[in-house]
């Protein structure tokens, strides 16, 4: 970073003043501190006052001003006193963030469960030809014993080696764990305990999920060594339901974009381009058949965009549908965990064994889950978001094959248009005040630095921003964001999901403002050989209707099923 004397603020008598004294200069409007140890006193001054008000849009007199001073300093030395305390990233805020309002039950129905049956599949001659298959026909392999778990743990495990450095995919191998847990998978079949279709599977989880014996670097360089001493959630429920961790795969650093501290991850239809983040290096791997699944994590977009830049087929869940205990907190209000695989019913035999409470993530819920591979389409209400299939866009043409599909199936889309009172983009703010909060140590510390991204868009500054967003605002878009979710639920009163471009209008931002579901899989391919996408939306823990429309849609075409050429 420059320290160029010229590029520094003045006060108002026309002196320079360094980083620090800056970060206390605006401290009077910006609650959340970005203040440090000071030259001098380091007091708020009533000529410092009169400029910070530009940074909030305010004009005080300057007997306001008077009256201020005082409490404003003390303020300082109470941030002072917090700032004494170590706060881990995995507290959370005591404020909660509910998806459902106030009076309102989750529409949560029951179905027989019933998962789709193969019983006809056969081990193939070369075993890595069945590197692409869903979880869904490997599952047959390993139950029916025609292929061990340490097989093909062996099988995917000498894949990714071989191909993960044309991707740059994986931070950390977890072989031996890997052997070990396939080892136990087929002990456990020999004696007759079968977990269900994720046993003996092997998956690889976004590197911000923990496990106790291995790294989680958050992919970026200040945390490269880490190690937290116990298991996600997930990672234990995986475990759980005989799954094999045979990686930690790459994310964009502190989970923004494709570029970590080893490089930047590859898109496996061409290799020249990123795979688009922040879930890059789970998308990536799962499309080159690296792995039988993977898990990742969004925010605003990092399961959607990497799918839809990588051709996978990915799962947001309902905010609060999966336990983020043992994963980073960035936002607390809107992270999210889920799978990322090749077909949408393996996302849905994911989602079975992760879904639900832990005592350890106050947001999530224990709301049944019940995923009937055979629900109909046609018994659903559905509905397409209109005014974004008729924008003229890249994928346009893509987009009405997609709903010309859907008709063929039976199904009317009626349609929808997403709220439009509420200026959703003013919104932004509330992810990047909660990112900011959690990595105030980083940005304070100036370890920020050993970030490989360092320009306007990427996190050090998005933090160093996000420090001057007054506490005010930050709640009052909180408050707007009631208003957009009370919105969102009339909107979704007469559907049960709705199949919307994956970019159309501001349908990711708003989703992932109120914690809707989203599934998104590939819908065509460019001329240039890359995949593009379409996005289906349900309603709050309506995961099982949303993934059904999704698969019927996925079953009635042939994209999810190609592979890369490079890697085939």
């Amino acid at each position: 970073m420059s320290d160029n004397r010229a590029d520094r603020p003045m006060t108002p008598s026309g002196g320079h003043i360094d980083r620090r004294q800056f970060m206390t200069y605006f401290a009077a409007l910006s609650p959340a501190l970005w203040a440090m140890t000071q030259e001098g006193d380091g007091r708020i001054t009533k000529d410092m006052l009169a400029h910070a008000e530009a940074v909030a849009g305010l004009a005080f007199t300057d007997a306001e001003r008077e009256m201020m001073v005082d409490g404003l300093n003390r303020n300082l030395e109470a941030y002072e006193q917090l700032r004494a305390v170590h706060i881990p990233n995995s507290v959370h805020p005591a404020l909660l963030f509910d998806p459902v309002l106030p009076g309102r039950a989750p529409d949560v129905r029951r179905y027989r469960a019933r998962r789709t049956r193969h019983p006809e599949v056969r081990r193939p001659a070369d075993l890595e030809e069945a590197a692409f298959w869903s979880v869904t026909d490997l599952a047959e392999l390993v139950h029916s014993r025609q292929v061990s778990s340490v097989e093909l743990t062996r099988m995917y495990l000498d894949r990714l080696k071989r191909h993960a450095p044309k991707l740059e995919c994986v931070v950390t191998f977890t072989e031996e764990l890997a052997m070990r847990q396939a080892r136990r998978a087929d002990a456990d079949l020999a004696q007759g305990r079968y977990r269900g279709p994720l046993h003996g599977i092997p998956w690889g989880a976004k590197d911000l999920l923990a496990e106790d014996a291995y790294r989680t670097t958050w992919g970026a360089k200040p945390y490269e060594e880490q190690v937290i001493p116990y298991d996600a959630t997930v990672v234990h429920r995986l475990e759980e339901a005989g799954a094999v961790l045979i990686a930690k795969m790459t994310l964009g650093a502190l989970a923004m974009g494709d570029v970590w501290f080893g490089g930047m991850t590859r898109n496996p239809w061409n290799l020249e381009q990123g795979s688009s983040g922040s879930s890059a290096g789970s998308a990536s791997a799962t499309v080159a058949g690296c792995l039988g699944f993977s898990i990742g994590s969004e925010t605003l977009g990092s399961i959607v965009s990497p799918s839809t830049r990588c051709g996978a087929t990915g799962l947001r869940p309902t905010f609060g549908r999966v336990s983020r205990h043992g994963a980073m907190a960035l936002s607390w209000s809107m992270d999210k965990l889920g799978p990322i695989c090749r077909t949408v019913e393996d996302c849905a035999l994911v989602l079975d064994a992760i879904h639900g409470s832990d005592g350890k993530d106050p947001t999530a819920r224990d709301l049944p889950f019940d995923w009937d591979a055979g629900l109909s389409p046609t018994s659903l209400k559905i509905g397409y978001y209109k005014s974004a299939f008729e924008a003229e866009h890249d994928w346009y043409d893509f987009d009405m094959q997609a709903l010309a599909a859907l008709r063929s199936l039976g199904v009317e889309p009626v349609p929808v248009e997403l709220p439009d009172q509420i200026p959703v983009g003013a919104l932004r703010p509330v992810l990047g005040v909660e990112a900011a909060a959690a990595f105030d140590e980083l940005t304070r510390s100036n370890r920020d630095d050993l970030l490989v991204r360092q320009d306007e868009r990427a996190w050090p500054t998005s933090f160093r921003r996000s420090r001057l967003v007054p506490a005010v605002e930050y709640v009052q878009a909180n408050r707007a964001r009631t208003m957009l979710m009370e919105a969102m639920d009339a909107v979704m009163d007469g559907i049960d999901v709705f199949i919307t471009p994956s970019y159309g209008g501001s349908v990711l931002l708003t989703t992932n403002l109120t914690g809707h579901p989203a599934v998104t899989l590939p819908h065509g391919f460019r001329d240039d050989g890359t995949p593009v996408s379409i996005s289906f939306i349900g309603k709050l823990y309506g995961e099982a209707e949303l993934l059904a429309v999704a698969k019927a849609y996925q079953d009635a075409t042939d994209f999810h099923l190609r592979r890369p050429p490079e890697f085939a």
